[in-house]
């Protein structure tokens, strides 16, 4: 049996655990998870499978990218012992795993469920983040549905207008003008199906709404030309093709340069993603 005074003694234990694991999740790297686990419990076995040694198990096979065991892990600790120490912890690293699997909806989900279960906790921007980014690596091309660009330009700008001085601030932003640039081609594209299909009232809707909604975009000057053409009454009749623009998602990166910078801004390219 476990003494009162041995039980009181390990409560403080096990919240540097948790401490010492939220901090291994920040800085990530197996060392330091090894590290942690030798600093609390030494050269000893495991032991019991108590909620703050799974999650070393967890973090240790997140960090090696073995996603699909930390998942199995994680999903334990939630349905085990979801009001333990290392309980956000879990529910935080099973979206994160279902994310790096490319299991985006999934991932989306339970980023939706940890903002809701804990609206105040320090890894909200993080949160958001990656509830933008869910959507945005499932970006497909011009000529498909670009439901998912828009959503991850309303979950960027979300995570901007609540945290604007956080560590994601400058790469959502870039991200969300190349989702904007994604969409004006989209509605280019629809354009010049309209073109081609002599259905220019169509054609000039679409037109007057891109310029309306994204009149900064690259592709504004052309698809002001088009537009002045069909309203003269002389709609082109070079091949709709060559008024086609490119189909693909853009690279974020290339948008940086568009972005004034801010003092203090951490490095995009130090970001998670």
């Amino acid at each position: 049996m476990i003494s009162a005074q041995t039980a009181s003694g390990s409560r403080p234990r096990l919240v540097l655990v948790a401490l010492l694991l939220l901090l291994a999740t920040a800085l990530g790297g197996c060392a330091l998870v090894d590290q942690t686990r030798a600093l609390i419990f030494g050269d000893r076995d495991r032991g019991p499978q108590t909620p703050e040694f799974m999650a070393m198990d967890g973090l240790e096979a997140m960090n090696r990218g073995n996603y699909r065991k930390a998942l199995k892990v994680f999903q334990e600790i939630k349905e085990r012992y979801p009001f333990s120490t290392v309980g956000p912890l879990a529910e935080l690293k099973a979206a994160d795993a279902n994310f790096y699997m490319g299991r985006y909806q999934e991932a989306h989900l339970l980023y939706q469920e940890f903002e809701n279960n804990h609206p105040t906790n320090e890894a909200i921007p993080y949160v958001l983040f990656q509830m933008g980014m869910s959507h945005y690596r499932r970006i497909d091309t011009i000529d498909r549905d670009p439901a998912h660009a828009i959503n991850a330009v309303a979950e960027f700008s979300r995570l901007n207008r609540a945290f604007p001085d956080s560590p994601y601030q400058r790469e959502a932003a870039a991200r969300i003008m190349a989702a904007q640039d994604f969409l004006a081609r989209h509605e280019m594209f629809v354009a010049a199906f309209y073109v081609k299909t002599k259905e220019y009232d169509q054609a000039s809707g679409r037109l007057d709404y891109l310029l309306a909604t994204y009149p900064e975009s690259e592709i504004a000057p052309e698809a002001r030309d088009l537009l002045a053409a069909i309203e003269a009454g002389n709609p082109p009749t070079r091949r709709w093709r060559d008024w086609l623009p490119d189909i693909s998602l853009r690279g974020w990166r290339g948008f940086l340069d568009s972005l004034s910078a801010t003092p203090g801004m951490v490095d995009p390219d130090s970001g998670p993603i």
